[in-house]
C-alpha cells in the first residue's frame, strides 16, 4: 500500500469549489460537513412547511364543518337530542350521570369522549374541568385496582412482546419522579390509554406517579372535550334561533379549533419522541 492511498483513508474529504469575486477567480476548500449542515437546514425548512401546510387544512376543515357540514347534523341530531336530555334530567341529575359514566366506562373499555362533551356542553370550562377530572381520577384507578385480578396474566403478556412493552416497563423504571413523567407522556400519547390502565400494575409503577401522572397527562383531551362540547354547544344556539354565524364568529371558532388542535398535535409529537427515546434507551439496557 502507498503513501498515496493511506492518505486517501485518513484525510477527511475535501471539495474544490471554483467561486467568482471582485478580484478575480480563486479556489475554495470546502468540507463535507457543510453539505451536512446545509442538508439539516433544508430538512428543518421542510418541517415547517409540513407543518403550515397541516395547520392550513385543518383551518380549511374546520370552516366546512362549522359553515355547511356541522349546522345540517346539528339541527336534524344535536338539537333534538339536547331538547331531550334537558326535559328528561335535570342539572343534577345529568351531572351525576357524566361524572358516572366518566369514572366507569374505561373500566369495560368504552370510551367516554362524549360523556366529556357533553360536560364542556352543560357546564363550561370551569365546572366541567372539574367534574371531568374527579371522575377521571376513579376512571383510572378502578383498573388499576382490578388489574391485580390479572396480575400474572399481563407479566406473561408484556414478556410476549418485548419490544412493544419497552414503553410500559420504562414507565415502571427509576424514581417517584421519572415513573410520574413516563406515565404522563404515555397519556398523551397516541397510546391506547384503556389498555394502559390494567397493564400499569404488572410494570411496577406505583399508584402515586401513575394517578398524578395520569391526571397531567388526561389535561389537554380535557381541554379538547370542553371545547368542542362549547362549540357544539354555540353552534346549537345559533342554528335553533335560526341565526347565522357572522364572519367575525366563524373565524373565532376556526381560529380556537385550529390552536387546540395544533397544541394538542405538538403534544403529542412531543410525547410520542420522548417515549421512542425511552424505549430505546430500555430496549439496550434490556
Amino acid at each position: 500500500m502507498t503513501y498515496s492511498d493511506v492518505a486517501d483513508k485518513t484525510v477527511p474529504e475535501l471539495k474544490l469549489r471554483m467561486e467568482d469575486s471582485e478580484k478575480g477567480d480563486y479556489v475554495k476548500l470546502r468540507d463535507g460537513s457543510v453539505e451536512e449542515e446545509e442538508g439539516s437546514s433544508i430538512g428543518s425548512v421542510w418541517f415547517w412547511v409540513k407543518s403550515i401546510s397541516l395547520v392550513a387544512c385543518v383551518g380549511v376543515l374546520a370552516f366546512v364543518i362549522i359553515k355547511w357540514i356541522a349546522p345540517f347534523l346539528i339541527e336534524k341530531e344535536l338539537i333534538p337530542f339536547i331538547k331531550w336530555v334537558r326535559s328528561t334530567f335535570s342539572i343534577p341529575v345529568l351531572g351525576l350521570l357524566l361524572f358516572a359514566s366518566v369514572a366507569l366506562f374505561p373500566s369495560i373499555l368504552l370510551p367516554s369522549s362524549p360523556s366529556m362533551w357533553m360536560a364542556g356542553l352543560t357546564f363550561g370550562y370551569g365546572k366541567g374541568f372539574l367534574l371531568i377530572l374527579s371522575a377521571a381520577s376513579i376512571g383510572v384507578t378502578l383498573p388499576f385496582l382490578i388489574g391485580h385480578l390479572f396480575l400474572h396474566k399481563m407479566q406473561e403478556w408484556l414478556k410476549q412482546y418485548p419490544k412493544k412493552a419497552a414503553i410500559l416497563r420504562a414507565a415502571g423504571e427509576g424514581n417517584w419522579f421519572h415513573q410520574f413523567q413516563a406515565v404522563t407522556l404515555i397519556r398523551v400519547s397516541p397510546f391506547p390509554y384503556m389498555i394502559y390502565n390494567y397493564c400499569a400494575l404488572a410494570t411496577g409503577v406505583h399508584y402515586g406517579p401513575y394517578l398524578l401522572g395520569s391526571l397531567v397527562g388526561m389535561v389537554p383531551e380535557i381541554f379538547v372535550s370542553i371545547y368542542t362540547g362549547i362549540m357544539l354547544r354555540t353552534l346549537a344556539v345559533a342554528s335553533d334561533k335560526r341565526h347565522t354565524l357572522s364572519a367575525v364568529e366563524i373565524v373565532v371558532n376556526v381560529l380556537g379549533f385550529c390552536v387546540t388542535a395544533s397544541a394538542t398535535i405538538v403534544c403529542t409529537m412531543y410525547a410520542k419522541k420522548k417515549l421512542s427515546a425511552m424505549q430505546l434507551d430500555e430496549v439496550e439496557t434490556a
